[in-house]
């Protein structure tokens, strides 16, 4: 099946029919240093895009990244001279609004987009530092496409991550997930049911069912994305997608009991520690029964052998989870927004 169009196919003809063109005529040598594409944040870059998430932050997009000095020096003239020669439309649409002060247009520092996203200002060089980024900020590098960069640089960093974790750190991070999804997601919930704790087994049941997915991409070799994404990346998910979809697909519902949603993730355990037999992380073990008390926390067995496999320097280097960095970039910008552009973006109005 065809692959439908996307913005992302719009703004590659935006860029080669006027932005480059613009760029070329007015800044040549730093069209030269700079790299040019779609990538960064939003569900376009996953080419998922749908008539609900064109309502904010949607259009026409085009990223660049300038190396800092370069930016610190024509960033702003840049900005100036495509403002003043950029078309309000372009085939009847819109220049989106981004978090810069050119429409259509994205301009940031390569070295800033890279703290902003995974921390860093060049790519891991430690597996401390690879458990340092949270998993869903690497598809903010290594998602969308790039359609200039004569220098490679950006590129040169979206290939070194494209290439999936180093093993030792995918072991380290499978390991604590074993351990949540087993400890603080099977065994929490078993015991919130038995004390009627409604609040308490709801929270953990979609934490757990979450860790659960997070482990199925580890298998597969794919970095989870951003949550929103989650369930239609997992289905693409080549082995895993299908071990683990008709689990996935009945355990959220409401209409599932919670003694069933528990049973469901007893299977999930299973599915998740064969997956692990099957790849020789851990080894051939013979079948387990349930506990009444505390559920069945096979995949904290797992945890034990794979912290085990692991270096002695990762060992108790906890994984990052969150997208720290993201959040730490997007607290700055919000800092400085005008109150009433901020509630545009978020399409606020009034009653």
């Amino acid at each position: 099946m065809a692959e439908k169009r996307s913005i992302i196919d719009d703004s590659r003809a935006f860029w080669a029919e006027v932005v480059h063109p613009l760029l070329m005529t007015h800044f040549p040598q730093e069209t030269a240093q700079m790299a040019a594409g779609f990538f960064g944040y939003g569900s376009e870059v996953l080419r998922l895009d749908d008539d609900y998430s064109t309502d904010h932050h949607f259009g026409l997009r085009v990223n660049i990244l300038l190396p800092r000095a370069l930016m610190h020096a024509r960033g702003e003239a840049i900005e100036d001279g495509l403002a003043a020669h950029l078309p309000q439309q372009w085939r009847g649409q819109e220049l989106r609004e981004g978090y810069t002060r050119t429409k259509g247009v994205a301009l940031a520092s390569l070295e800033h987009h890279l703290r902003s996203t995974i921390g860093l200002e060049h790519p891991p060089q430690s597996l401390t530092e690879w458990l340092n980024i949270p998993e869903e900020d690497i598809t903010h590098i290594v998602a969308g496409e790039v359609w200039h960069d004569p220098s490679g640089g950006f590129s040169d960093i979206r290939a070194a991550l494209s290439n999936y974790y180093p093993e030792p750190v995918r072991l380290r991070r499978l390991a604590h997930w074993s351990r949540y999804f087993s400890g603080m997601g099977v065994y929490a919930l078993k015991r919130a049911l038995l004390r009627d704790n409604a609040l308490y087994a709801s929270t953990t049941f979609a934490r757990a069912l979450r860790w659960g997915v997070q482990m199925a991409f580890m298998l597969d070799r794919t970095y989870y994305p951003y949550d929103k994404w989650m369930t239609a990346m997992f289905h693409r998910l080549p082995r895993m997608g299908p071990r683990l979809a008709a689990i996935v697909q009945e355990a959220p519902l409401l209409s599932t009991s919670w003694e069933r949603k528990l049973e469901l993730l007893h299977q999930m355990s299973d599915i998740l520690d064969a997956a692990m037999v099957e790849d020789g992380l851990i080894a051939p073990h013979p079948p387990y029964r349930v506990s009444p008390t505390s559920g069945y926390r096979l995949l904290e067995s797992a945890y034990a052998e794979l912290i085990q496999a692991c270096p002695d320097e990762i060992k108790a280097v906890v994984p990052e989870w969150e997208q720290v960095h993201w959040e730490s970039f997007h607290s700055t910008f919000v800092d400085g927004v005008d109150l009433a552009a901020w509630r545009r973006m978020l399409v606020l109005e009034e009653s």
